[in-house]
């Protein structure tokens, strides 16, 4: 390993003075980015398509925050199914520690929409138009003649346009892709405060991916922080041999026809290349370090020098720092078994919950500050609100109540069966009367059945106050 950790002092994105070093990296190529641009473009697709794909006229993915309706994978939630969003973020969580313990920071250099987005539109334009490293850091330096403004304002208005269409394909998941459309099909003027708020995830897009860029995962997102208490020596990460790298001797330069293993150098020719192919600017060289995201890319490079020079490959490749010092291979250790347990049972937690899921939820509540009513023959009436929130896509139809503990008559305010609308709510009130010789005391539970054609689609509880019984 270096000897000199001064590295770690700072970022690699940030020069001596403090100021924003600019990473200029090599346009990757080989195994493994081939490897990540199938499932780039697959989650890519997946992404832009999901908001306008439809299951029984739901959304397929929608967060819509607003109106309170979610659906995930074309199943519709409602805010009183939140503990079923809560456990699936849990579980989330805990699949990414799990995996993080396991392969280190792969899910940023694979799966990250950051990541996908940066490497895999936005820089991939970038060496269209600008070219690779070498003529990007030409170009930066460059005055600004004809050529360098003709490049850039082409990119950036590419870059403008693509996170506009991001922008909108963001907004079909909070708003639903049906009521975007509509908006563009009525035009800007009519909805002002839509256009504007498209505008400002525009701008914050732009930003992220035309100027901020990797610092995204280096500054902004916690999940590095995170890798750095979950990762230990049999985590597999991306990885520098250095005892094969740097050999007695340390690296050296190559040169035609030397006996580097008799001069005791290692394999590592210095050529710097996984230095000048890394997205966010560091020498993989000295070990595991933050802005580290697993993407490959000098694994891939260095794969190729090796080639070049006729030394074996995977200098950089897949490993633990166990399987580099001690040739140990991967194991499942208990950290990763405690890992897999919870996880286990978090998921089998969620897959019972929402198997009792109702699909239509019932909830009657007593009027507040309303007292019990006395009338003829020793009755007791009780008025209450109903909420009835049907969770389908069908109608629930013909619509009613009966009680199921007590001997005793449900009438509603204004009508006697209704319906409730597929996706929607239905709210009203109701009077609950019974004799008071049924009851036991002056705070009874009753047991409500909810009915859709006489069939019994959901029970509920209520309190029932009367005056005191003396039996």
């Amino acid at each position: 390993m270096a000897a000199d950790e001064k590295f770690r002092d700072s970022i690699g994105t940030i020069d001596t003075d403090g100021k924003r070093a600019w990473v200029f990296p090599k346009k990757p190529s080989g195994k493994f980015y081939n490897y990540r641009k199938i499932v780039s473009y697959t989650l890519l697709l997946f992404l832009l398509v999901s908001p306008f794909i439809k299951i029984k006229s739901n959304q397929f993915i929608l967060f819509n925050v607003i109106d309170r309706r979610f659906n995930i994978f074309g199943f519709p939630f409602w805010p009183q199914d939140f503990h079923l969003v809560v456990i699936s973020m849990i579980i989330g969580v805990v699949f990414i520690a799990l995996f993080t313990v396991a392969f280190g920071r792969i899910f940023c250099g694979w799966m990250c929409p950051q990541t996908i987005f940066l490497e895999m539109v936005f820089r991939r334009i970038e060496y269209w138009i600008e070219g690779d490293r070498g003529a990007q850091m030409r170009l930066d330096k460059q005055k600004w003649d004809a050529v360098k403004i003709r490049k850039r304002v082409t990119k950036w208005i590419i870059f403008f346009v693509i996170s506009f269409i991001i922008a909108n394909v963001f907004l079909a998941y909070l708003i639903g892709s049906d009521t975007l459309i509509k908006y563009i099909t009525d035009g800007p003027l009519l909805h002002t405060s839509t256009m504007i708020s498209l505008l400002i995830f525009t701008a914050v897009f732009y930003f992220v991916f035309a100027w901020f860029r990797e610092q995204v995962c280096i500054i902004a997102c916690p999940y590095g922080r995170m890798q750095g208490v979950l990762l230990d020596n049999k985590s597999i990460v991306v990885a520098y041999d250095h005892k094969r790298g740097e050999g007695e001797n340390g690296r050296k330069k190559f040169r035609k026809n030397e006996d580097r293993t008799a001069l005791g150098h290692g394999d590592c020719i210095d050529c710097a290349q996984c230095v000048n192919v890394c997205p966010t600017g560091i020498d993989i060289r000295n070990g595991t370090q933050l802005e580290c995201v697993n993407c490959t890319a000098c694994i891939d490079e260095c794969n190729t020098i090796m080639e070049k020079v006729n030394l074996p490959k995977g200098l950089i490749r897949y490993a633990s720092e166990d399987n580099i010092e001690k040739k140990t291979k991967f194991k499942f250790t208990p950290r990763l078994k405690g890992y897999s347990a919870v996880l286990i049972i978090l998921i089998g937690l969620l897959i019972g919950m929402l198997f009792l899921r109702n699909d239509l939820e019932a909830n009657i509540l007593r009027l507040p500050g309303q007292l019990y009513e006395h009338k003829e023959g020793n009755i007791i009436s009780n008025v209450y609100t109903f909420k009835l929130v049907n969770k389908t896509t069908e109608d629930v139809t013909d619509v009613s109540f009966k009680l199921l503990s007590h001997k005793g008559t449900i009438k509603l305010v204004t009508h006697k069966n209704f319906n409730v609308p597929a996706q929607e709510l239905a709210e009203g009130t109701l009077f609950i009367e019974i004799n008071n010789a049924a009851l036991n005391g002056d705070k009874d539970k009753l047991k409500i059945g909810v009915y859709s054609n006489n069939k019994l689609v959901e029970t509920t509880t209520a309190r029932f106050l009367a005056p005191r019984s003396y039996k």
